[in-house]
């Protein structure tokens, strides 16, 4: 199975190079690397065009950038990645091992988040924890299924022809959107958080200070859990670049 990524960006300039050289030392490689670029005012395609991406052009909107990075994508899986996230080399053997069980239908890695000073294990460990409790509070049934709960900064992958039947992102949440997609893959099959790590950077908690970030995340998340509206919820989730 060949592996598509797919990389929503947006004045990331600072962080899609390192992203970037990481995915291109895989071994082996992916089959394409599309950038989806929201209209960048820095150097952001540049780079992207420099270290060999293919680059596309899409309204603002992760939802819509990611969702036009699938329909150009030629590949069987398609793996979406941050701009500001790092994996491991061997990227392609994990996904193409983990879908090979044709029971699990979306799969994702275990998101370590770190800066160049530190590393933030608690924030790193609750969004462990998160992916399976999550579920388990506001979709048990789901869980029991084995639906579980992934972020965009944990890696998320699945197979193409199933991101299609189930209409890939709703392009009209502007956040969670990656939880909305978890349950719709759900009803495919299982949801998988693989025991390998991808680092993420920390710059939105190095922003807003560790205990504020948390209670920002825990705060959406149990938000969506009761039905508040994504639009609502994107009130309190500003960019951080």
């Amino acid at each position: 199975m060949q592996v598509s990524v797919i990389i929503p960006a947006l004045n990331e300039e600072e962080t899609l190079g390192r992203t970037l050289r990481c995915l291109n030392s895989m071994e082996p490689p992916a089959f394409e690397c599309i950038v989806v670029d929201g209209g960048s005012s820095d150097h952001t395609v540049a780079i992207a065009d420099s270290l060999g991406a293919r680059v596309l052009v899409e309204k603002p909107g992760r939802s819509r950038q990611l969702n036009s990075g699938a329909r150009e994508a030629t590949g069987d899986i398609l793996c979406f990645v941050h701009a500001d996230t790092l994996v491991p080399d061997d990227l392609v053997v994990v996904l193409r091992r983990t879908l090979a069980d044709e029971r699990i239908s979306l799969g994702g890695f275990i998101s370590l988040m770190a800066g160049p000073d530190r590393t933030r294990w608690g924030t790193s460990f609750h969004n462990f924890i998160k992916t399976y409790y999550a579920p388990l509070l506001f979709r048990p049934f789901l869980f029991l299924r084995g639906g579980r709960l992934l972020f965009g900064d944990q890696v998320m992958f699945c197979r193409r022809a199933d991101f299609l039947k189930v209409g890939g992102f709703d392009p009209d949440l502007p956040i969670m959107e990656e939880a909305d997609l978890c349950i719709k893959l759900s009803y495919l099959g299982r949801v998988r958080q693989v025991n390998r790590v991808v680092q993420s950077s920390d710059r939105r908690v190095a922003k807003w200070g560790a205990l504020k970030a948390n209670a920002i995340f825990l705060y959406i998340g149990m938000l969506w859990g009761l039905g508040v509206s994504g639009h609502f919820l994107k009130k309190a989730y500003k960019d951080v670049r």
